[in-house]
């Protein structure tokens, strides 16, 4: 009997080794699934590479846009309405509403400068009101018409020949005793918006105390109005872009380092035609946009060429504002102390003591401060007294001409 190789190499008492199969496994489930989620995979890469989302997936808000009627000027968000900026192209933010009203806005693309009127919510009880906002605001009491002149939003400040809405509206101070001893300006912000806290401020305060206006509110120049008719200075403040912009968003229209200097400029008019009658501008935050020189010297030369002066409030270390305004030769001034960064009653009255050494050190210093109840309550104490310590208490724009003087 012949035996093969294998058989005589293998050792006794062991059974010969089998020869291995290649099992083919069948085309399992989890193979399916494993293919399903690669052909996903790729249909997904191929989707964010060739979509073109300049949002990048970015939350927005869409809303309804109806046409507007066919009118020689387009109607322009004032009064009560209030326009929707965007952050960035085809992106808009709403402006806050009261439940229950029914606004016209404008929308401005930020990247084209396309503009669309949308009208947001209400019921039609509030058409009234829906079509009040389309219009211009009115012309306040005791402004100079001379003074005006038109814009697609409504009435601006301009010059008439020597006369300037700064020196005009310059609330009235004792500028001769001004000069003769050390002063203090105090500046109170973030009004227009709240009604109670904007009167208690125009109310409770003395009239040397400067108020600065928001463009917000359901109607700012009503309240800016008041407080005219109570002698008190107003400075309108200018919504301006911070570094931790859009999670820090000073609200509609505010400028923008990103925007062109027509964009911002026509945005600098939205704000100008919400009231009338003050001396100057201010910025509302803004740390970005005051620092920048390229954004910030377009809109110091235009409030310069109009009349008005300027004033920091001192919220940004890099501001230029002030070389801006020294090469426009307009009246500027810059905040000192801000009175209630920590606003409770002690931390405040520790602020005003330390503005009313920075008067005796310098001869002029300026505080600001929010329309907080307890601020009111502690600078009006304060200022009753501030006399009789040798310090004179007046309007921003007094003070602003005694920096410059000195």
């Amino acid at each position: 009997m012949t035996e093969t190789a294998d058989d005589l190499s293998t050792p006794l008492g062991q059974d010969k080794p089998r020869r291995k199969r290649r099992l083919r496994l069948p085309f399992t489930a989890m193979q399916l699934l494993a293919t399903l989620l690669g052909l996903f995979l790729v249909a997904f890469a191929g989707f964010a590479i060739f979509n073109k989302d300049p949002l990048g997936g970015e939350p927005m808000t869409r809303l309804a846009i109806s046409e507007p009627k066919a009118t020689d000027e387009k109607p322009a968000a004032s009064g009560h309405g209030q326009e929707i900026k965007p952050e960035s192209k085809h992106e808009s933010k709403e402006a806050p509403k009261q439940a229950g009203d029914q606004k016209t806005v404008t929308m401005i693309d930020g990247s084209t400068g396309t503009r669309h009127d949308v009208v947001i919510g209400g019921d039609a009880a509030d058409k009234g009101e829906a079509a009040a906002a389309s219009a211009p605001p009115p012309v306040m009491a005791g402004i100079d018409q001379k003074l005006l002149e038109k814009s697609r939003y409504g009435m601006i400040p301009v010059v008439a020949g020597d006369m300037k809405p700064f020196n005009v509206y310059a609330a009235e101070g004792d500028r001769a005793k001004a000069a003769r001893m050390p002063v203090v300006a105090i500046v109170i912000g973030g009004l227009g918006v709240g009604a109670a806290k904007t009167t208690d401020a125009i109310m409770k305060l003395p009239p040397a105390v400067t108020l600065a206006f928001t463009p917000y509110g359901s109607d700012p120049g009503k309240l800016a109005e008041r407080a005219r008719a109570q002698r008190h200075e107003i400075f309108l403040q200018i919504p301006m872009e911070p570094y931790d912009f859009p999670d820090n968003d000073p609200g509609p229209q505010t400028l923008l380092t990103s925007l062109t200097a027509d964009q911002n400029m026509d945005r600098l008019y939205w704000h100008l035609s919400r009231m009338q009658g003050y001396a100057g501008l201010t910025n509302f935050m803004g740390a970005r946009f005051i620092a920048t020189d390229a954004a910030m010297q377009p809109i110091i030369r235009e409030a310069a060429r109009r009349g008005l002066g300027f004033f920091d409030d001192g919220s940004s270390p890099r501001s230029i504002a002030s070389q801006a305004a020294a090469s426009a030769a307009m009246p500027f001034g810059k905040g000192d102390i801000a009175i209630d960064a920590v606003p409770t009653p002690t931390e405040i009255d520790r602020a005003l003591n330390k503005l009313e050494a920075t008067a005796r050190e310098r001869g002029a210093a300026v505080g600001t401060a929010s329309a907080l109840p307890v601020s009111i309550e502690r600078i009006g104490a304060w200022t009753k007294t501030l006399s009789d310590r040798g310090i004179l208490l007046v309007p921003l724009t007094t003070a602003m001409l005694k920096s410059k003087s000195s």
